[in-house]
């Protein structure tokens, strides 16, 4: 039967503890994981006035002056911090697709509370630790992006532990390989559209997440999420009150050497006759690993019969590929 919808699965039996609850919900992930690799969450325990603070704080940045918004433009080179104007991504390029700019702007946010140390510093480091830059307006707007980045990496470690129970390994397995990540917050406007787009151009070009998980919140506004499902066609996804969207990336695609599926997904344009009129926002917090975590197939994912697909590499060279293909010459 062609799926419409992607599955909706309730956590809090999982984050209860219960035996039972723990192992109905790794089922459920299970099937969602090797089926589509993309769901909703409800239970998950994020306070709704934290997600409404969130929320209002991005769409006020965004209806901002763009004077106001450069001044946190993101530096050149691949520095992933601070604001990108308009058209100044084009997803479809980290998998080797030309494509037009991306209709959309957007911010990205790094790690929160960063430690001291070499680690995080040094030259392996790079860029991963670098410095957020906030913007002066509206007020308040660091540090309600700084807690929500703190509850996001929570909720992701609890997604993680299911995702381990999933995989009948130990729910702690992937903690040490999470510890140092280098996850990353991006806020995203897709404006109205005044004028038709070019042949091709999409607000995101269809494109696979670099890391482990994604947690995605975004409003109903037309022109909206799609997944392809894999055998091959498109579904909506579209979220309910209260929940979260949550889709597998090619870190976990990698590790369970091809049993869950890191899914091909696009943000569609809204129908020309209400292009004018339509705006979307979404918050994606982008679970990603320790930069010098290796990736490689998980111990429960391969055998004699089922040989591993990949070799090693670390998550630092996986990202680098993915996020400089992705950059606009601007």
């Amino acid at each position: 039967m062609k799926m419409t919808s992607i599955p909706v699965i309730d956590i809090a039996p999982f984050l209860a503890g219960t035996p039972e609850g723990r192992e109905q919900v790794a089922a459920q992930i299970r099937q969602a994981g090797e089926e589509i690799g993309f769901f909703l969450i409800k239970g998950h325990g994020v306070d709704q006035d934290l997600i409404d603070d969130t929320y209002a704080a991005a769409s006020s940045f965004f209806r901002l002056p763009v004077d106001d918004k450069l001044t946190i433009r993101q530096p050149p080179g691949n520095i992933p911090r601070g604001y990108t104007p308009f058209k100044g991504e084009t997803l479809a390029a980290s998998l080797g697709k030309a494509a037009p700019g991306d209709l959309k702007e957007m911010i990205d946010i790094g790690p929160v509370d960063v430690p001291v140390g070499e680690y995080y510093s040094g030259p392996e480091a790079g860029y991963y630790f670098y410095k957020n830059l906030w913007p002066e307006k509206p007020a308040g707007f660091q540090g309600t992006m700084e807690t929500y980045y703190r509850r996001m990496n929570r909720l992701a470690n609890d997604l993680m532990a299911i995702f381990a129970h999933a995989l009948d390994l130990p729910e702690n397995f992937f903690f040490d390989k999470l510890d140092k990540n280098i996850s990353a917050l991006r806020l995203i406007c897709y404006p109205e559209q005044d004028q038709a787009p070019e042949p091709g151009q999409l607000r995101s070009g269809a494109h696979t997440d670099y890391g482990t998980l994604t947690i995605l919140m975004a409003d109903k506004a037309t022109g909206g999420l799609q997944a392809q499902h894999r055998d091959g066609y498109w579904v909506d996804v579209t979220p309910e009150p209260g929940t979260y969207v949550v889709n597998i990336g090619d870190i976990m695609q990698i590790w369970t050497n091809d049993r869950w599926v890191s899914t091909l997904h696009r943000v569609v344009n809204p129908p020309s006759e209400v292009a004018d009129t339509s705006r979307r926002h979404s918050i994606v917090f982008f679970h990603q690993p320790n930069y010098d975590s290796i990736i490689e197939t998980l111990p429960s994912c391969f055998s004699a019969d089922n040989p591993s697909k990949y070799g090693a590499i670390t998550y630092k060279e996986h990202w680098n590929y993915k996020w400089n293909a992705t950059k606009a010459k601007m």
